[in-house]
């Protein structure tokens, strides 16, 4: 996390903050003086979770939680009204929740499965934004930052519903940049690299059959060398919440391989090109004259 980075007075969500990299990123807001409105489905998970970030918490620096599941409208909207009532309003909303989903070929692959992961990826993420932007708009200032990965810029086979909703995540996001670009609202996206989390351990404990040989292996592998540390991606989102990354929107960052710590003297460069944005591909891009 970098030592410049302020969070203090800016109040936050963060769902899919029990575990992994949720509540590491819990973890750095709170290390930078955010306060917490922390939400998840595991009750005693987030629970537990909420005392022991409470227990750090420095004076007048408040740690909440509130379980609930982003896939449903009525508590993505009480997730907002309790931030509100106990924080004092909303400035930052982390959309961590999610999940890998049915792992096989798409024809194998339970469909209410496929579903629900779309539900929690993709919809979860929306109804989660729609629920916090009257607050963000009564404040006049404002940032959401979305969860992305792998599945967004390539192909991830064997991970239909993963890949297409997080694809979908990344778009949502620059077009909600661009919808909110005059209400001081700042909308990114963060790839936070290969993480050694639950959700490596279904990788494997689906066995190649079902995620194919290449990528179980590639997955042992990860988990041998340790994969990319959370705290990466929990310090770009640190950054994206706040006021350095002011005017940055609608862009996917990779907390691994971009030099985010120096965008804010990129600013004009960003904001006159397309650089970490997803775009189709035409034939003069690669040399070619057809």
């Amino acid at each position: 996390m970098s030592p410049s980075v302020d969070l203090t007075g800016r109040p936050t969500i963060v769902t899919g903050s029990n575990q992994g990299l949720g509540r590491a990123i819990a973890e750095s807001f709170l290390a930078s003086g955010a306060t917490l409105l922390l939400m998840a489905r595991d009750a005693s998970k987030l629970e537990r979770v909420r005392q022991d970030l409470a227990s750090r918490a420095r004076p007048g620096q408040g740690v909440h939680a509130l379980p609930g599941d982003v896939s449903r409208p009525e508590d993505c909207r009480a997730a907002v009204d309790r931030a509100v009532s106990l924080l004092g309003g909303l400035a930052v909303l982390v959309n961590n929740a999610g999940v890998y989903g049915p792992m096989g070929r798409l024809e194998d692959v339970d469909w209410t499965e496929w579903e629900e992961a779309v539900r929690i990826n993709l919809l979860g993420t929306a109804l989660m934004c729609r629920a916090a932007l009257p607050a963000m708009r009564a404040r006049g200032y404002g940032k959401i930052i979305n969860l992305s990965g792998g599945g967004a810029t390539g192909p991830l086979p064997r991970f239909t519903a993963y890949a297409a909703s997080k694809a979908a995540v990344v778009r949502l996001t620059e077009t909600l940049a661009e919808e909110l670009r005059a209400d001081r609202i700042d909308v990114n996206a963060i790839a936070p690299g290969a993480l050694n989390t639950r959700l490596l351990d279904q990788v494997i404990d689906a066995g190649p059959g079902k995620v194919g040989r290449e990528f179980h292996a590639g997955a042992l592998k990860q988990r041998e060398e340790g994969g990319v540390p959370l705290e990466k991606g929990a310090a770009l989102a640190a950054f994206l919440a706040s006021a350095n990354s002011d005017g940055i929107t609608g862009r996917l960052l990779s907390a691994r391989w971009d030099d985010w710590e120096r965008l804010p003297e990129r600013r004009q460069d960003l904001a006159d090109s397309d650089v970490f944005t997803l775009r189709r591909i035409v034939p003069r891009d690669r040399g070619l004259k057809w």
